[in-house]
């Protein structure tokens, strides 16, 4: 989907119509989702080395820090967070003459305080995000819900463009981030024979594969696997006469792991794992809230139960929620909604 309020010349595509924008921009801000994970990290500084590649100088605004395993990230530390710096994002974006909307379908993904200087900015906004439904907040929106993740939009930005020859080792490391980490190391079903192209186009421009695998997964604390240790031995749940797995972690248990951002990460993939099983439920309580992560494959799809039932959404086979029920009474929900949809 392409949303398009500003038209130009009839022969332009859509991302030589963004750096169009980009050219007469002096103010960049780039802001992706609240809760960032690897593909709004990855896009986020692929798009901001290659703009700086480009010659602009923008600047990365989210909402909140990424977990640890995504800090070491080439540009990681340039990073503004709103929550630690409330007023100097404020002020970024109210400078803005261009804005950015990476990986996100709603203004509301960044969190109401931040949402604010969003809305209320005279920049032109741009999307460019892979999730359904996008709102319509935006001048222009590139929405391929096809595409695995926001990080491969990113490299069509710079190829469809005519940028290619600016894509330096630091995009590439971004880009292949993102895109390994919203395939479950390309794995998933939206993985297209397009995706493996752009890797080999990474590899051959010297993105170093391996340092990404190993700063992603090999960089465990012991709380961290103590945690995942007792989540899936104690935790995990498989329910009676259906192929759906849960795990659940209350708040006091998670403080006895010390845990720390990013330690359940994956949690629901290994449930989802499990020989058998076709869906899965990872529940995790903070501050009287229960933030849930939905998986599936095959056949089933989550993400239409999780925004009529859970107040939330994203894709078919991997979706989020919340609940302002106990953990008790949200799974009790959960069990109830899960029956009635297998049945």
């Amino acid at each position: 989907m392409t949303n398009l309020h500003a038209q130009n010349q009839e022969d332009m595509n859509d991302y030589k119509r963004i750096m169009q924008q980009v050219d007469d921009a002096n103010h960049i801000v780039i802001t992706s989702h609240k809760s960032p994970d690897g593909d709004s990290i990855g896009s986020s500084l692929a798009l901001y080395h290659f703009l700086r590649a480009y010659g602009k100088n923008p600047v990365v605004c989210h909402p909140d820090a990424a977990p640890s395993f995504l800090t070491w990230m080439p540009g990681g530390h340039d990073i503004l967070h709103f929550d630690h710096s409330p007023e100097l994002v404020a002020e970024k974006m109210a400078a803005a003459d261009l804005i950015f909307c990476l990986d996100y379908n709603s203004s509301n993904r960044i969190g109401k305080d931040m949402e604010v200087h969003l809305l209320s900015s005279e920049s032109i906004k741009i999307m460019i995000d892979h999730h359904m439904d996008p709102a319509d907040f935006c001048e222009i929106i590139v929405s391929e819900t096809a595409v695995c993740s926001t990080s491969q939009l990113i490299y069509e930005l710079i190829d469809q463009s005519g940028n290619l020859e600016l894509l330096n080792e630091d995009t590439g490391t971004a880009i292949y981030l993102g895109i390994m980490t919203d395939t479950g190391s390309f794995r998933f079903p939206s993985v297209q024979p397009r995706t493996h192209a752009i890797l080999e186009h990474l590899l051959k421009s010297g993105v170093k594969h391996y340092k990404v695998h190993e700063n992603v997964f090999d960089t465990n604390t012991i709380d961290r696997l103590k945690l995942r240790g007792y989540a899936i031995s104690e935790k995990m749940e498989i329910m009676h006469d259906l192929p759906v797995a849960i795990i659940s972690l209350t708040e006091e248990e998670l403080n006895r792991f010390n845990n720390e951002k990013g330690d359940t990460e994956g949690l629901v993939n290994v449930a989802l794992s499990v020989q058998g099983i076709e869906m899965a439920a990872f529940f995790a309580e903070k501050d009287g809230i229960i933030k849930i992560s939905f998986r599936s494959k095959g056949d089933r799809f989550v993400n239409v139960m999780a925004g009529d039932h859970f107040a939330g959404g994203g894709h078919k086979y991997a979706s989020g929620g919340m609940s302002t029920d106990s953990m008790d009474e949200t799974i009790k929900r959960f069990k109830n909604v899960v029956y009635n949809y297998f049945n």
